[in-house]
């Protein structure tokens, strides 16, 4: 019998459930693991590997036909290094994690804007303070970096709360969701950034997005702009952004990735005025809607792989995605 491991940190018996039905139905034996060490020892019994492991564990499974990542980001993946096999298939699961995302840069994007960092410190300080200038998204000029399923997200969302303009910016300029009013290219950022009031990057890690957003485009952002960036750290200077929110130069931002991570206790970045961080948390399987998703996902795939038909969401070790 050809066999599947599952690394099921996330799931439910539902999930077992509608996983082991499309196994038996496509010829597959199914064992579960509740964490990567559990698998250790095991890997080179299976043909299909779906989970999240560290790369040794690829290595180390020289049987291993197609490894599902039940993440997004595949940065640790793509080195040809890091498989049994150049033919060995990688699939992601970019498409499960767009909601939960985009609902978290929804979160902190309201609360730059409606200054809820400053009321926090009020109330902290039993202070009874009512009035400090808001801003909305409505009648906000935005531009997304990224647009796939989380920035395209996003997009649908802030324009269900009336922004004036949504702009997608992409490797190549064919059309989007229609959520974006107009598509731009890499080239053409920097004519974006001087008309941009919230600034969002979603984007995943390849040699075009590293430091896109560069020390000299951070200085053609007007001072009222904010910074959101759920994607990869290593796509901003960060050096250059805590000197302008700490001289003033942006109005805030807010970052849940950032380079390194964890982030020492003693980095600047803690400090930093006008920042809201949180720890990477944005997507992960926090709702159990990302993990339905996700399953249903592999499940597609597994049916595509049975078949012989191209993976659905099959990723360019090459471009990361």
């Amino acid at each position: 019998m050809r066999k599947i491991a599952v690394i099921d940190d996330f799931m439910t018996p539902a999930h077992h459930l509608k996983i082991d039905d499309i196994a038996r139905k496509t010829g597959f034996d199914v064992s579960y693991f509740s964490n990567e060490d559990a698998l250790r020892g095991h890997e080179t019994e299976f043909e299909i590997l779906y989970g999240h492991c560290a790369p040794d564990i690829l290595k180390a499974s020289r049987n291993l036909k197609w490894f599902c990542c039940s993440y997004a980001g595949v940065d640790p993946y793509q080195k040809e290094e890091v498989f049994p096999s150049p033919e060995t298939l990688l699939t992601n699961s970019s498409g499960a994690y767009g909601i939960t995302i985009a609902e978290h840069i929804l979160m902190v994007t309201l609360m730059l804007l409606r200054r809820m960092p400053e009321f926090q410190s009020i109330v902290a300080q039993h202070r009874w303070q009512q009035t400090l200038p808001m801003r909305s998204i409505c009648g906000s000029t935005i531009t997304v970096l990224g647009t796939g399923d989380i920035g395209t997200n996003f997009a649908r969302r802030a324009r269900a709360m009336g922004a004036k303009a949504i702009w997608g910016v992409r490797r190549s300029k064919k059309a989007a969701d229609p959520a974006f009013d107009e598509i731009y290219a890499h080239d053409e950022i920097d004519t974006l950034l001087p008309q941009t009031d919230i600034l969002v990057l979603a984007l995943p890690s390849t040699p075009d997005t590293r430091g896109i957003l560069s020390k000299e485009r951070i200085a053609l952002l007007p001072p009222h702009a904010y910074v959101v960036n759920v994607g990869r750290g290593s796509a901003i200077d960060q050096e250059a952004l805590m000197e302008a929110l700490n001289a003033e130069r942006l109005a805030g931002a807010a970052l849940d990735v950032m380079v390194p991570e964890p982030l020492p206790a003693d980095h600047p970045l803690w400090n930093t005025k006008n920042l809201i961080l949180t720890p990477h948390c944005s997507g992960n399987m926090s709702l159990g809607i990302t993990c339905d998703l996700d399953v249903d996902m592999f499940c597609e795939d597994l049916q595509n792989y049975a078949a012989g038909r191209s993976l659905a969401h099959l990723v360019n070790r090459k471009l990361g995605y």
